[in-house]
Formats: structure tokens, sequence, C-alpha cells
């Protein structure tokens, strides 16, 4: 890789490699290379330990997680732990199937195909055979998706599941059919869409596909699970609203919507984000459920928020390219845990129990991982209102984490119907160019073409306005100059059209900056939000234990350092 000078500014690329460092060192070598679930970073010494989610869910997390991080970064860091995380994912399946969780030699779980572990699993299968071709992904997930066909309860116009396991024997109760209770159908039903979907799209599989179909009508027309304002419902036999699987089943029906160009199915899902948007804050907080853990922000919450908007984005709404935009550049990424300095470790192990926890270099094993809850302001949550301090990491948090970061790098850039069109202002290469984003430091991007482009429209944030945008040209010696109120520049109301750009072109577009100040609401608290552009630089009142938004040093010009971006020979989207 050539070396040059680039704006040190936000990278996702680099953020995925810390990430793997994480998804490496959170793998418990005394058990098998099962990866560790919680960490308790406030504790003297910190320690993680596991949880009945250590099996399908994990991996299926960890094994996406590691292989969009590789798309993004060309990083072949911990490939002997990925390929032992595919081989214990493997060996959870079981004749039927389903993957169960296994047994804990300190814990008395039973083992069982627990519906929330299924759509990790899946998504793990259709990321590996998506990159890979790999036979053994694909034997896996047909046979995976027909068993998840085969148990669905099937009714006239919805299929759904009636308990959240599934046994050997089958249901655990006969009558629970009957009564077609189905409890959770968000999180058993819905977030499996997405999955589904993908490896439809991917292989054809039509088993697939109905379950799309059929999931999407148990949603919209008979869970429940949202009420006809879009509001979450917030009885208990709902998850008290729970945050992260609403907005993952958005997430699948936006995309469903999507593929089938359905646009009552994607209006459907608009009410309800818009609804969302109203309880989290502009910079990407949003509560855990409506209820119980109303103060414990989940990563997990956030990506689906992202993904949400990045469908909706494409679907035409394109006002959210920059509501998400700023959720990347802030909450994303300030929940991701790269200054571990505050954090007491230990080299001892003689205090570890096998199997469920320990102490051991819990710092430097959880480095690159995401917050599993935190409050807007602070990395630890330990709220009043709430549960207290639970714990601070989520192995789940750290695969969704990853996956957020693969969303904002895949949908900088994006190519449709010939039309090429930067999305966001975030610096990443690709074949066919080059994106530098001085941001948050001076209102400047630059595009280096790499290959001839017939359309190509950059989206300029809302806040530049129009009239100061200055856009300069150069090629083979030659400079043109341009603005952004020459007539017919604009389309979409966000994007700045370029015409026609040849390979070996460089064009640098330039806008005034905002430096404003937003009071911000989470659950009744306020929080005063300082802004440049789109990147909070200081919030009030400050977090305790692990501030956030506190160590952003910006100046007037942005600082370069030496370095080039990964362009990977082939783009792959999700």
């Amino acid at each position: 890789m050539s070396k040059r000078l680039i704006p040190d500014t936000l990278l996702l690329e680099e953020r995925a490699i810390h990430a793997l460092n994480a998804t490496v060192g959170m793998a418990d070598e005394d058990h098998g290379g099962i990866p560790f679930f919680n960490a308790d970073l406030n504790h003297k010494p910190a320690f993680m330990t596991h949880g009945d989610w250590d099996y399908g869910s994990s991996h299926g997390r960890m094994i996406d997680a590691m292989t969009l991080a590789r798309l993004m970064s060309g990083s072949k860091y911990g490939l002997e732990t990925e390929e032992r995380y595919r081989a214990n994912l493997l060996s959870f399946f079981k004749e039927d199937g389903l993957s169960y969780r296994g047994v804990n030699p300190v814990m008395n779980w039973e083992p069982n195909a627990n519906l929330i572990d299924q759509r990790a699993v899946l998504l793990a299968l259709t990321s590996w055979f998506m990159t890979t071709g790999d036979a053994r992904a694909k034997e896996a997930a047909d046979r995976h998706v027909a068993a998840l066909k085969r148990i669905a309860v099937k009714e006239r116009d919805v299929w759904y599941y009636p308990a959240s396991e599934y046994k050997d024997g089958g249901w655990p109760s006969l009558n629970a059919v009957q009564l077609r209770l189905a409890p959770d159908p968000a999180a058993f039903c819905g977030r499996l869409v997405m999955p589904l979907l993908k490896y439809h799209e991917l292989t054809g599989n039509a088993d697939a596909y109905e379950l799309c179909q059929f999931f999407t009508n148990l949603i919209i027309h008979r869970s429940g699970v949202f009420n006809e304002d879009g509001s979450f419902n917030s009885s208990l036999a709902y998850r008290s609203g729970h945050f992260h699987t609403r907005l993952g089943t958005l997430d699948a029906i936006a995309r469903f919507g999507y593929y089938t160009r359905d646009a009552s199915k994607i209006a459907w899902v608009k009410k309800s984000y818009d609804w969302a948007l109203t309880w989290s804050t502009a910079f990407g907080w949003t509560p855990g459920d409506m209820h119980e853990q109303a103060y414990e922000h989940e990563t997990c919450s956030l990506v689906d928020l992202i993904a949400t908007g990045i469908t909706l984005a494409r679907s035409g709404y394109t006002q959210y390219w920059g509501i998400v935009e700023r959720f990347i550049r802030n909450h994303l990424v300030e929940s991701q845990l790269l200054d571990l300095s505050w954090v007491e470790e230990t080299d001892d192990k003689s205090k570890d129990v096998q199997g469920w926890l320990s102490y051991y270099k819990v710092a430097q094993r959880t480095r690159g991982s995401f917050a599993g809850y935190s409050a807007p302001n602070d990395f630890i949550c330990d709220h009043n209102h709430g549960r207290g301090h639970t714990s601070d990491l989520q192995i789940c948090c750290l695969g969704s984490g990853t996956r957020g970061l693969f969303m904002g790098w895949s949908n900088t850039i994006t190519e449709e119907r010939g039309t090429v069109s930067v999305n966001f202002l975030l610096s990443r290469g690709s074949r066919k160019l080059d994106v530098s984003s001085y941001l948050p430091h001076e209102g400047k991007v630059e595009l280096d073409v790499r290959e001839d482009i017939p359309k190509l429209q950059v989206r300029i944030p809302e806040w530049a306005g129009f009239t100061k945008v200055r856009i300069i040209r150069e090629l083979d010696g030659e400079t043109t100059e341009g603005s952004g109120s020459e007539p017919s520049r604009w389309a979409g109301q966000c994007f700045l059209q370029l015409g026609a750009a040849r390979a070996g072109e460089k064009i640098t577009i330039a806008f005034p900056l905002s430096f404003r100040t937003t009071t911000e609401t989470a659950l009744g608290e306020r929080f005063e939000t300082h802004w440049r552009g789109d990147d909070v630089v200081d919030i009030s009142p400050r977090g305790k234990r692990k501030p956030l938004y506190t160590g952003r040093k910006v100046s007037d010009q942005a600082p370069l350092r030496e370095g080039d971006y990964h362009r990977p020979a082939q783009e792959f989207v999700w």
C-alpha cells in the first residue's frame, strides 16, 4: 500500500481493526474458545463472565463482525480464532437443523434452541457464505432455514413461534400453539427477516422468502408490537418496548419493503422510525426500553437505528443520510472502547472460575469493544432511576458495533443506475474514487477520482446551505471553479450534482461549518450539546466515571498524517 498525506480524521476501517482485537481477546482459551459475554470494567480488578448467550448468539455475532471487519480493513488478524468460532458454531447444530445452547460446567442452563439465537446464527452463515462461498456455510444455512420454516406455526396469513425456546421434542406446550401465544414476535420473528432476506438474495432460497413474507405480515397486521401511531407497545408482554428488538424489526421490514418495492411497508417503517427518533438524542443515544431498562443504551439499538435510516434514505427519504451520519460520528464511535487507562486489570488467574469468570488481562482483551450499556454522557451507566450499574460490555454490542461501522463504511459510496453517490462525508477509499474528509476541523471534502464516472453526486449537510458551497476541479493541470448557487446543481434536496468525472481528476468541495448548541433530552434529562458540523465536541453535564465527548480535539485546520485507504477489489453490500 502506497503512502500519502491524508486527513487525520475519523477512519472507520481503522476502527474495524480495533474491533478485531476485542473479537479475538474475548475468546476464553480455558473454555474451548467460547467468548465471554459480559464485562464489568468498573470493578477492581475488571472481570468478564460467560452467559447463556455464549453459543449461537455470541458465535454468530463474532463471525459476522470479523467477516465485515476484514472487508473494511483487509486485516488478517485473528484468523485462527475466527475459524474456531466457525467450527464451534457448526457444532451447536443438531439433526433438526437448529442451533442449540450448550451445557455450562458451572451454571444450570437447560440446552434449547433459543429463537433469539437463530437470527445471529443465520447472520453469520450468510456473511460467511457471501464472502467465501464456503459449502459448509451454505449447507448449514439451507438446513437451518428449512428448520425455521418447519417449526413455525402456520395460520392463514401469518407464521409465528409460540415460545422462546424449542426443544428436542418440539414446542414445550401444545396448548401454547392452540392459544396462539407468540411471546415477543419482534425478537423471535421480526428481526429474523433481515438475514433471511439477505440469504434469499444470495441464493434464491424460497423458504427464506416465505418466512420473510409471513413474519412481516405477522408484525405489521397481527402482532400488536407496534401501535397504530407507530409507537412501541410498552406492555410487559412486549418486553417493555425493548428498543433493540423493535428497531431491529424495523430494519428488517424496511429492507423487505425496499426489496419488494412495497411503498406501504416503507411508509409503515418510517412512521415508527420517526417516533423512535423522538425518544433518542440527535447524537444517537437510545433508551434500552420504555420502563425497567430505559436508561441503559445498547450499541445494538443504535446500529439498528443506523441500518433502518440508511434503507429509508435509499428509498428516497434523503433527510435520513444526515441523521445517520450524526449517529455514526458521535455515539457509535464514542461507544467504542479505545482508552482503557481507567480500567484496573490483572494478569493473575488464581481467582478465575473456569467456564464462568475471568480477571485475566481484561483491559487488553476488550480494547475495541463497544458499550453494552451507556449513558448519554458516560460509558458507565449507573442511573438512579434505572437498574443501577449492571455491566459495561456485552458481546452482542461488539458484534453490532462492528456491523454499524461496516454499514457506515459500505454506504459512504454507493452506485445505483449509473450514478455514484457520496452519502456520508467520511474518509474511505474505493475502486472508483477516494473520499478524504476534513470534518470536523474544516468544511472540506476532497474526491480523488480513480475511474471515469458518468454521473457523480455528493451529499452536502443541511447546515451548510448552498450559496457558499464552492467546487474546485483539477485535471491535467487545468482548474475550474463552481458554486452551489448555480442553477441545476441540486437533486434529492441535499445532493450536489457534479456530472461526469474523469479518472485522475481531483474535486475539492468546501462549505462553511456550523457551530451551534442544542439541548438534547434523554428520558427527561437535559444535556447541553456543543456541535462543530455534525460532531459533538462537548456535552454538559459531563459524565463522572468514563465521560464521553471530552477528548475530541479540533482545530481550524485539519491535521494530516501519512497513510492510505483500503480499497477492496470487490464490494459486498449488507
